[in-house]
């Protein structure tokens, strides 16, 4: 039995070994995971071996040998310590299914062989729960269909999500179907609130499902092109609190397409809600509504550039929207004939019907380098890919279905999704650069050969076991993407023609973060983010290395890295598109990729690449510009010119969960000895360096016209405030506010365990708002911070109705309300803990510059991600296949 080392084991033990359903079975000498920080957003857990137990109390030694105290409780118990043991049990899971006990025993050690050494690396659903468990769904993701366009429809469709969610599913749909805002509602003499205020109630519930207890709900929310409400959805993160758990993409179609490239008209349009048979026939399908002769009404018209424009600003602003040109895919799809698809999964490498399911698993290209003939072993890889569709095929007759409609629809089309991960690997191993001409030349080659032997094998079993119940010969193979198989591997088209074929649609290409992070190669299709990051551990934040790139500089010391040697920001955007683009071509479902572009990308560039996107084919795209933000902005509609004066502007986007990028700090920054210029760089440098995080979506800096030429309010030795504290979705927060002359003048926040980003982050927070307080004499400043700071929010709240916290800032907010008013009326947990008097002599004298010395100090961090994980705390939260993953503890917001 080969135990796996480091974050590897911590995530198999975690998220795949199969565990005792009752950690009350321990004893001395088992290896258990052990919870050392017990915090909804940042648990910390360590592999550990128990030592004594003394009823509820265990001893467990772990990490660096430390003996830690803990309880029963805070164990998890697997039963399963190695990958060998895991491996066992999916061989048999996977061959129990096939009809007759001989080819049960040949699967059973084909399977074995199958994943042995990493070579097919399951999905995180097949992993955790085959042969484990027969509650836990198989699939990793879901397409729901759309919903009806009534409250009982919707609240059905709720539930649904719910549901699965509830078992570890993620859940697509498109909010197509629900009539826009303001349109009539005859039966309650009222109007709609629209599709996106819906979508709100779905992005709200899938923040509060836990999934296993270890990762929240996914969400993926689409609205087609012609909807009303479409230029609302686009810009609807623009507004605090709007979908903060959902991804959102638009649908596009050719013909919008074509009306942007000619600068046409656009028409919103939505059906007649008075026809008798709306209730009945309506589905979100606009072409079918249509080929029924029924009236279709003009909301309004706009220039399709318009549209267009906003979408590419916006996804340049935040990335998000991404876009999905849907009518495309349904060109290409398989089940055009049958079974059109209407959304994506969460990660949007997989497009699907409703009632549509994700059935996922990676060949790891890494462990298929021929080091003799320094080529692909492609006798082996072919070997397993065809083994691989079988073990996928497998999956459908072995997953428990909750929904008879998932079952339904699985069993007629048998759809079935198998990627790859170690592709940036195995291209450093061939000392071939991700991105180059030559690289594309090599994806061709590479991902037709796969796609053709995962249809040859999916005829072989079609001759054996049947062709999927839906299966037309002639319409299957006329569609977008057989067209293109058939006339480059002729093959295929024959053996369709003898035998059939056994499943709708057999590649995809998934995001794998965390399971390519336990197996330690390059996730996904994508290449690696960095060869060099840092993890935080209970020690600290420590350097990790990426074992090729480090295997090759013990090798040569002191030389650089080749050239081969590529991270995904040192590639142009145009690089990232090509390479989806010649992967596309053999993908029958789609791809889960993100296209890095560095800050100073511009807005007509992200349009020129969106436009590229389309022009080669890729059924979808979505960027990450470096420094944008995932959730929303304040909004910026315009104020009277009163309105104006009061205004405190904010930072222009929020991160999801961010940290710090290391090039933020302008060079200029001002030093410590430029104390009488410091107030008004001070501001514009936190401008400029965008500190922000999951719970501190703004940073406040005060209206230059209007502050930075009033006086600087000097701080006296001793100031007396209160202390508040209160429970927000980063932990337990005390946030002290000091009064001077009867307002308040300055916050201190105590959030998070000193060092972390947290702490840093809200120590941050407190600053910029002390200097905001101190400066000028606006006697609504208090009002005003408040205003800016309430109600803004992250992917996760505490509490419910006014005890809700939605973040550390918001925290603030309602803590200078109490101070206000005196009392807690009506927020019995967010009462004053005690009185106390504040000396800081420090922060008296040296406030404006400290933070600017904090800022410098953050961004001394040579890791240049953005993002916070909701996992572990790290600053190590990337994007990366169209998903959010962390390269430090594994965790992804998709598998």
């Amino acid at each position: 039995m080969r135990r796996l080392t480091g974050l590897s084991e911590k995530i198999f033990l975690d998220r795949y070994a199969r565990k005792h359903a009752d950690a009350r079975r321990v004893k001395a000498g088992d290896i258990v995971l052990a919870l050392m920080k017990d915090d909804a957003k940042f648990p910390v857990k360590e592999v550990g071996e128990v030592v004594s137990r003394d009823g509820e109390e265990v001893i467990v030694r772990a990490g660096d040998e430390e003996l830690v105290k803990t309880t029963i409780g805070r164990l998890t118990h697997p039963i399963e310590l190695s990958p060998e043991q895991m491996w066992d049990r999916l061989a048999e899971a996977m061959a129990s299914v096939e009809r007759t006990p001989p080819k049960r025993v040949e699967w059973e050690r084909k399977f074995r062989e199958l994943l042995n050494d990493w070579k097919l690396v399951p999905g995180g659903r097949i992993a955790a729960g085959a042969g484990a468990s027969d509650e836990l769904t198989l699939f990793n993701c879901y397409v729901v269909p759309s919903p009806k366009d009534s409250r009982g429809g919707i609240m059905r469709t709720l539930t649904d999500m719910t549901e699965i969610m509830s078992r570890g599913g993620g859940v697509g749909m498109n909010l197509s179907s629900l009539r826009p805002r303001r349109a009539v509602v005859a039966g309650v003499n009222g109007s709609s609130s629209g599709s996106v205020s819906w979508g709100g109630l779905f992005s709200y519930t899938t923040g509060l499902i836990e999934q296993g207890g270890s990762r929240r709900g996914a969400l993926m929310l689409m609205l087609n092109d012609w909807h009303p409400d479409i230029l609302e959805f686009i810009t609807v993160k623009e507004t605090m609190g709007e979908l903060t758990n959902a991804n959102l993409s638009v649908c596009l179609s050719d013909v919008f397409m074509d009306a942007v490239k000619r600068d046409l008209d656009w028409e919103l349009v939505f059906p007649d809600t008075k026809d008798p048979d709306y209730d009945e026939v309506w589905t979100g399908d606009m072409e079918a509504w249509r080929s029924l002769g029924k009236n279709v009404l003009t909301y309004k018209k706009l220039k399709a550039k318009d549209i267009w424009h906003r979408i590419i600003k916006s996804a340049w602003k935040s990335a998000e929207p991404g876009v999905v040109f849907l009518e495309r895919y349904n060109k290409m799809s398989n089940s055009w004939y049958f079974n059109p698809i209407v959304s994506t999964n969460p990660c949007g490498e997989q497009g699907l019907p409703g009632w549509g399911v994700c059935n996922l698993s990676s060949i790891n290209l890494s462990k298929f380098y021929d080091a003799g003939k320094r080529d692909v072993d492609w006798a082996e890889l072919g070997k397993i890919t065809q083994w691989s569709v079988r073990f996928l095929d497998n999956v459908i007759d072995k997953t428990p279905y909750h929904f008879e409609e998932n079952e339904q629809n699985q069993k007629k089309e048998r759809r079935i999704g198998l990627g790859t991960m170690g592709l940036a690997e195995l291209l450093i191993k061939l000392e071939i650069r991700y991105g180059s001409e030559e690289s594309l030349v090599f994806l061709d080659k590479l991902y037709g050969f796969m796609a053709k032997e995962a249809y040859l094998a999916s005829t072989r079993i079609a001759s054996e076991k049947g062709s999927f119940p839906a299966f037309d010969r002639e319409k299957y193979v006329q569609s977008g993407f057989m067209k293109e198989m058939i006339k480059a591997y002729p093959e295929v088209g024959e053996a369709i023609g003898r035998n059939g074929i056994r499943n709708v649609t057999i590649i995809t290409q998934a995001p794998t973060g965390s399971t390519g992070t336990m197996v330690g190669t390059s996730t996904g299709i994508e290449p690696y983010f960095a060869f060099e990051y840092f993890r935080q551990s209970r020690l600290g934040f420590d350097k990790q290395l990426v074992p090729i790139a480090q295997e090759w500089k013990d090798a040569h010391p002191g030389a650089e890295l080749p050239d081969y040697y590529v991270t995904a920001m040192q590639l142009s955007a145009e690089n990232h598109i090509r390479t989806q683009a010649a992967i596309q071509r053999w993908v029958d479902s789609s791809i889960s990729k993100t296209a890095n572009c560095p800050a100073d990308f511009t807005i007509e560039e992200t349009e020129r690449l969106y436009e590229l996107a389309y022009e080669l084919g890729c059924k979808g795209v979505t960027i990450y510009r470096d420094g944008s933000r995932d959730v929303q902005v304040l909004s910026t509609t315009e104020k009277s010119t009163e309105e104006k004066q009061e205004q405190v502007e904010s930072a222009q986007t929020i991160a999801e969960k961010t940290s710090l990028a290391e090039d933020s700090l302008p060079s200029e920054a001002v030093s410590a000895s430029d104390t009488d210029h410091a107030p008004k760089e001070v501001l514009r440098v936190v401008q400029e360096a965008t500190l922000s995080t999951e719970s501190l979506p703004t940073i406040i800096k005060a209206n230059v016209s209007l502050e930075l030429d009033r006086p600087y309010k000097k701080r006296p030795d001793v100031l007396r405030g209160a202390t508040y504290k209160m429970n927000t979705p980063f932990g337990m927060a005390y946030i002290t506010i000091n009064d001077l002359n009867g307002s308040p003048a300055e916050i201190f926040l105590n959030v998070g365990k000193a060092g972390s980003d947290v702490f840093a982050m809200a120590e941050a927070l407190g600053r910029v708002c002390s200097l905001f307080l101190r400066y000028g004499d606006h006697g609504d400043k208090v009002r005003l911070l408040i205003k800016h700071l309430k109600g803004i929010g992250g992917t996760g709240a505490i509490g419910f109705g006014q005890n809700r916290v939605e973040s550390i800032a918001d925290a603030v907010a309602k803590a200078l309300e109490l101070h206000g008013d005196g009392v807690a009326v009506g927020l019995e947990s967010l009462a004053p803990v005690k009185l106390e008097a504040s000396n800081n002599e420090q922060e008296a004298h040296s406030g404006p510059v400290e933070i600017v010395e904090q800022v410098e100090l953050e961004l001394s961090n040579p890791y240049q991600e953005i993002d916070l994980c909701p996992s572990c705390g790290s600053a190590t939260l990337i994007n990366l296949e169209g998903c959010k993953q962390c390269v430090s503890c594994g965790f992804s917001k998709c598998n």
